[in-house]
């Protein structure tokens, strides 16, 4: 009977054992599972943030004393950064509002002292345009930009051991200067714009701050995010 008894607790004993060893294999296993789904969760929304379409907007010509700080609020609420190609002389004027634009974390790059064309004016008043113009920024941010957009995007190719600098182009000129019509400026922007494109604007009138603001509401809604030239570069 004692043998019988001490069988019968020796049995029960190992088939508690068995039992614990197999809810804790379940446990791991279920813990394992969910681990394992949250690293693949994790690495699709990685994967989602590297896959994000990318598009710049620019302005140039400024900065305007009447627009450019309404579109720098409009850019701040929506939480976009730009580049501004602005003009020496009017930096001069108004170096409160580069400053703003600057302290906001856009992108500040050369366009040209008083908007003239490379192309038609001799190599040393070229290089003083564009000299000027930094040096004007500089004053203001105290950083020298490394970017430029010429006027009539007409660059001399003999600056380029004096400036070494990055001359940025467009993809998508809507000719905002030429229409006081916002919505064909945004009609003409929304019908072509691939993702890495670069988008010509200027902060020099109402209607191009009206349209590029619908501009960007649309953009963002279909997916796109908003970098400066700097940033779409570097991609």
């Amino acid at each position: 009977m004692k043998y019988k008894n001490l069988v019968k607790r020796i049995g029960c004993k190992i088939l508690f054992v068995l039992l614990a060893f197999m809810l804790g294999w379940l446990f791991g296993m279920a813990m394992n599972f969910f681990h394992g789904k949250d690293q693949m969760t994790e690495t699709l929304s990685t994967a989602a943030e590297e896959g994000k379409k990318q598009i710049a907007i620019t302005f140039d010509d400024g900065p305007n004393p009447e627009y450019t700080m309404k579109l720098l609020e409009g850019l701040k609420k929506r939480g976009v950064k730009a580049t501004f190609f602005v003009l020496g002389e009017e930096v001069e004027r108004y170096p409160d509002i580069l400053k703003a634009a600057y302290d906001d974390g856009h992108l500040i790059g050369v366009h040209s002292y008083q908007h003239v064309n490379f192309g038609q004016i001799g190599d040393a008043a070229a290089l003083e345009q564009v000299e000027k113009t930094r040096q004007a920024i500089y004053d203001v941010t105290g950083e020298y930009t490394g970017y430029i957009r010429p006027p009539y995007g007409c660059w001399k190719k003999e600056l380029d051991q004096e400036l070494p600098m990055i001359e940025v182009l467009w993809d998508i000129d809507p000719l905002d200067w030429a229409t006081k019509d916002a919505d064909t400026v945004v009609q003409r922007v929304l019908q072509k714009c691939p993702d890495g494109s670069i988008i010509l604007l200027h902060d020099a009138s109402e209607s191009s701050v009206c349209a590029a603001f619908t501009i960007i509401d649309t953009l963002q809604k279909q997916g796109y995010e908003f970098v400066t030239v700097e940033e779409l570069m570097l991609e």
